[in-house]
């Protein structure tokens, strides 16, 4: 009799594992829609698989439905208090949570929070990610409800051991939300030094933009665009170069590159580009150029109200 129900439970054994692989593989593929339903049909026969649950809780985090990820991160917490990487995504969807409730009610979570992430950090010294939430919490937290910069620095400084570049990128970024923007240039390029990532150059770019230092800010994306190849540089160079009427040939000739290998993965929309080149023919008093770009922005996307704008600043030329 044994045999027998083993014979006829098999096939479903192996039609459901079967199934947990396959939304497994839709998840490691982004495809989450297709891997919730699967992940959820599991969860129906299996109530207490651990990963199933987990992957549903990410899958709402993707999403951006806070509350679903917490009630499945809540409870796998529980169950095992001492799995850092629970209370990691616990006290991350809390967090975002907490950014889109009323400042009263987000008060409510802030304890929970902090909890959470220094809890992860002291069950797991090597967790890159929890640190860098606890230096964004304790820097952006204001100080009344415990913000504190001198704790920020603290789990910067812990990422400095475990990995250099995260180090200095947290100092980095510490130094420049508290507006020290020598600080910040001096580890961004710190990060440069031991990393040389194409992020670690978008920070310093970014700084120098911010901090109205355009001509370092196409120097730094130029060097960038030359180790990592990344079309998007050649949108951000050009971009500069419109703003800040700076190297027009450069502008031109990045802008240009741009539309000609453009795809999706580069964010930024190819009438931008169009717009940017708008721009730097304006600025060169060139107007019909100007005016032709202007007008290619305006066929991809008549509600363009930048480009609008722009073409009335040309016309008006």
């Amino acid at each position: 009799m044994k045999k027998l129900l083993l014979f006829l439970l098999f096939p479903a054994l192996i039609c459901a594992q079967t199934s947990f692989q396959q939304a497994e593989e839709y998840f490691n593929n982004e495809q989450f829609n297709k891997a919730k339903p699967l992940f959820k049909e599991y969860l129906k026969h299996n109530p207490n698989h651990v990963k199933t649950r987990e992957y549903l809780g990410d899958i709402a985090g993707y999403a951006k439905d806070w509350d679903t990820a917490i009630s499945y991160y809540e409870p796998l917490v529980e169950e095992d208090p001492k799995n850092a990487n629970y209370h990691f995504k616990y006290g991350g969807a809390m967090g975002m949570k907490a950014l889109e409730i009323s400042r009263i009610r987000a008060l409510g979570y802030v304890g929970d929070i902090k909890s959470s992430f220094e809890t992860a950090a002291k069950l797991d010294p090597l967790h890159i990610e929890v640190r860098w939430a606890l230096v964004e919490f304790y820097i952006q937290l204001p100080g009344i409800i415990g913000g504190s910069e001198r704790k920020a620095i603290k789990y910067a400084n812990e990422l400095l051991k475990i990995s250099p570049v995260d180090g200095y990128l947290a100092n980095g970024y510490i130094a420049e939300y508290s507006e020290r923007p020598q600080d910040a240039e001096r580890y961004y390029k710190k990060a440069i030094e031991v990393g040389g990532s194409a992020h670690t150059y978008e920070k310093l770019t970014n700084l120098y933009e911010t901090n109205n230092r355009p001509e370092e800010a196409i120097q730094t994306a130029s060097v960038s665009l030359k180790k990592h190849k990344r079309n998007s540089l050649n949108y951000q160079i050009g971009k500069i170069a419109a703003q800040y009427n700076l190297n027009a040939e450069l502008g031109i000739n990045c802008l240009q590159k741009y539309i000609e290998n453009h795809s999706v993965r580069d964010g930024v929309p190819k009438d931008w580009a169009y717009y940017r080149l708008a721009q730097i023919y304006k600025n060169l008093g060139k107007k019909d150029k100007a005016l032709q770009w202007i007008n290619k922005a305006l066929a991809d996307r008549p509600d363009f109200k930048e480009a609008r704008e722009e073409k009335q600043q040309i016309l008006s030329l």
